[in-house]
């Protein structure tokens, strides 16, 4: 007698799918190497396609739970994870598209960002993302290259961060002749610095996030991060990190204007040269304008040994004008 049972599989070990079957999405990280991440757990990037001449489709995700990029206490992302994606989608494109060796050196000559805070909720799962970005190649050289990146964020089809930066990249020998002696990612000698801010005076939570010692000055802070910082630190380095410099401005925007948002809307910095990790560096805030179409502006901006570092402009919602800090 027949079975009316339907055989689910065609030999021993050899299964046949089951009608109407849905094969799971599997999704990973792109590679670490290509983002210049030591962890994966610091890796957002998730794919990458090409979607014409010049111009990508990207897929990120967000944790719901990261131990820097959190803010409101830990119910939304912090803008500056969208600068660090950014960051992630520059490098990876330029490895895999621009075929840049890895083992070159980046530059982040400039980065712009722009935030919806409306659209930061950390749900009850990841935050999955869609990217589009395109590249210019500014100036392409036997031995060096700049490129722009102009790139957006969207989330279920929204747009939650547009902006982008411009990268040069370097081959290991020039890296080396440029850097010369402190071109090693050896331990540097320690900077003379003050006790680090309380977490509550520059807008964090927790000590080991707070980069920035005061000065006798209520709008002059020194650098002052903390080099065992699995976020900013991910990975030895011989100088201090772009991203470093931006938190740093805005902390010290926070430590000299509060009640002033921790969170900026839109940030727009500029690096002059290398911050070293061996030679004392000062922020300085400069005193907002008036408020124009609801944003407050300050400017801060970094020195080392007499010359410019950074500029940063930070703009953030003016729910109040705050009081500059008195300069003693």
């Amino acid at each position: 007698m027949e079975s009316s049972v339907q055989q689910s599989t065609s030999a021993i070990g050899s299964p046949t799918p089951l009608p109407h079957a849905v094969e799971p999405k599997l999704t990973c990280t792109v590679p670490k190497e290509f983002v210049h991440r030591a962890a994966l757990a610091e890796v957002f990037l998730t794919g990458a396609a090409r979607a014409g001449e010049g111009h990508f489709a990207l897929t990120a995700q967000w944790p719901r739970a990261h131990g820097f990029f959190s803010s409101d206490g830990g119910a939304r992302h912090d803008p500056l994870l969208a600068a660090e994606t950014f960051r992630q989608t520059g490098l990876f494109l330029a490895h895999t598209e621009l075929n840049v060796p890895i083992g070159h050196q980046f530059l982040l000559q400039q980065m712009k960002f722009a935030a919806r805070a409306d659209r930061l909720e950390i749900e009850n799962a990841p935050t999955d993302l869609t990217i589009d970005a395109s590249c210019v190649v500014l100036d392409r050289r036997e031995r060096r290259f700049t490129f722009r990146m102009d790139i957006t964020i969207r989330r279920e089809g929204k747009t939650v961060a547009t902006g982008g930066g411009r990268f040069a990249c370097l081959p290991p020998a020039l890296y080396r002749r440029i850097r010369g002696p402190r071109g090693t990612t050896a331990d540097p000698l320690p900077v003379a610095c003050p006790a680090r801010a309380e977490p509550s005076e520059v807008g964090r939570e927790a000590p080991l996030d707070v980069v920035l010692s005061p000065t006798a000055r209520g709008d002059r802070w020194m650098l002052n991060p903390d080099l065992r910082h699995a976020t900013l630190f991910d990975h030895p380095c011989d100088h201090i990190p772009g991203m470093v410099l931006v938190e740093a401005a805005r902390q010290a925007a926070y430590g000299t204007l509060r009640p002033l948002s921790a969170r900026p809307s839109s940030v727009t910095i500029t690096f002059h040269r290398y911050a070293e990790l061996d030679s004392p560096c000062t922020l300085d805030v400069t005193p907002p304008a008036e408020p124009s179409g609801g944003e407050l502006t300050v400017e801060v901006s970094g020195t080392q040994d007499g010359e410019p570092v950074f500029t940063c402009t930070l703009a953030h919602a003016a729910h109040e004008l705050p009081k500059i800090a008195a300069v003693a």
